[in-house]
């Protein structure tokens, strides 16, 4: 067993029928490959059990969050490499992180190739016996009631929201802001950018003093707080994340906003003190799910007065020739982002319209999102020891694969994130919208 890498180096290439573009080494301390590249590093042999049981992404991302499997180099190259492979055979991208963490996948599917029963055996003999590895902690596994239900939904904003609010602290900064960030300088630092997102949501729902706006998805209430305290508006910001709520609750009162700010516990089909004159929904709307999108822009349309503004900031994914073949991503699925799932912009577009909505505005944020998960990335990394303490090790190894897929699935233009501004008109069709954007920007 002293050439194992050299070995599942064999058996990868004979799959691909070209190079595996990474350098394996293995658990015995062999390595093959080309030199130079990122080295995909076997830890245990459970890593190869884990791939065998569970061939596929989810079997690979397991072996990651273990802590059986890991790559030393640059990330970012790694998981290039890997997504351009896949990319080259063709196979389509309908998730976040799904054309590096899908790139994955085929590599894992190399290590056991049904059609072949040499390479089988191979596999079989270098990852030895044993039964199944139980899957880390980390995953989510067993789920109750129908998906996008109240509790539901519920359950799964716990998952991913509360691990820890200092853990968000370290990876996000002082903003606490948990979307994307828009960058307006090539110097522009994280803090700022995300207050230029801030302001930018403000100035497209031309807040202005003594009007109620409603935030949907709060978070940790950095919305609302700019709003109130810059654009002089009550804000109500609402989450199903309890962990969020007593940390922006305390922000609030410490910032000397409670006359202003109400922070509550609440699922946005619940929210009955309407009308408002505006309302942000960011980064929230992926939670929702496809069946339910019309429920919530119907929702969101009945909480505004006529000429109240809705600003809709949103994850979206190409289109796929035949949209029944959208599957949610695994490792999202389990690790990351229970029950989320993306549409196109022109499907969210088409629900916002059917519900009422005139569509006036539609942004492109693409780029900016791969910048603020690369800042993110680098946030966890420079705090990596602290993180870990702050949940778990199999946490904050999922986080970093997750932003750091994500961020080149942004930039190589594979997912994207746009900002829809979107009104209730007056019955008699009139808007109140400037005639241009200049207009609502200024």
């Amino acid at each position: 067993m002293a050439d194992a890498a050299h070995r599942i180096f064999e058996l990868a290439e004979h799959a691909l029928s070209r190079p595996l573009p990474l350098r394996v080494r293995a658990w015995d301390g062999s390595e093959a490959g080309p030199a130079g590249a990122p080295v995909l590093v076997l830890r245990r042999r459970r890593a190869l059990r884990r791939l065998l049981w569970r061939p596929g992404e989810l079997g690979l991302t397991r072996a990651w969050v273990a802590g059986d499997l890991t790559v030393e180099g640059d990330l970012y190259e790694a998981l290039d490499r890997l997504s351009g492979l896949l990319w080259e055979r063709g196979e389509p991208d309908p998730a976040p992180g799904g054309g590096t963490v899908g790139a994955a996948r085929r590599l894992a599917e190399v290590l056991r190739d049904p059609g072949s029963y040499r390479l089988a055996r191979e596999a079989l003999a270098l990852a030895g016996p044993g039964l199944p590895p139980s899957p880390p902690p980390e995953e989510v596994r067993r789920r109750a009631g129908i998906a996008h239900s109240r509790r539901r939904d519920k359950a799964a904003i716990a998952h991913h929201y509360d691990v820890g609010n200092d853990f968000y602290g370290l990876v996000l900064g002082p903003s606490m802001v948990y979307s994307c960030a828009v960058w307006p300088e090539k110097d522009t630092t994280l803090e700022e950018a995300q207050r230029a997102k801030l302001d930018l949501v403000c100035r497209k729902l031309s807040l202005r003093e003594g009007q109620r706006l409603l935030d949907v998805g709060c978070g940790w209430g950095s919305m609302v707080m700019h709003a109130a305290e810059h654009y002089g508006v009550r804000a109500t910001g609402i989450t199903l994340s309890v962990e969020q709520a007593a940390f922006a609750r305390k922000r609030v009162a410490e910032a000397g906003l409670a006359g202003r700010i109400e922070i509550r516990v609440q699922d946005y089909r619940d929210v009955a003190d309407g009308p408002y004159d505006a309302i942000s929904s960011i980064g929230m709307a992926e939670h929702v799910g496809t069946e339910r999108y019309l429920e919530y822009a119907r929702t969101l349309y009945d909480l505004l007065l006529p000429g109240g503004r809705l600003l809709n900031h949103q994850i979206a994914r190409r289109p796929l020739r035949d949209e029944r073949a959208y599957r949610i991503d695994e490792f999202i699925d389990r690790y990351v982002f229970p029950d989320g799932e993306l549409s196109p912009v022109g499907a969210t577009v088409a629900r916002l319209e059917d519900a009422g909505f005139e569509v006036r505005d539609v942004e492109a944020l693409r780029e900016h999102y791969g910048r603020t998960l690369r800042a993110w990335v680098a946030n966890l990394e420079a705090h990596w020891d602290e993180a870990a303490r702050a949940t778990t090790v199999g946490r904050a190894r999922v986080w970093r694969l997750y932003m750091a897929a994500s961020a080149l699935s942004f930039e190589r233009n594979r997912i994207g994130v746009n900002q829809v501004l979107a009104v209730r008109t007056d019955p008699d069709g009139t808007s109140g919208m400037p005639p241009t954007r200049g207009g609502w920007l200024s």
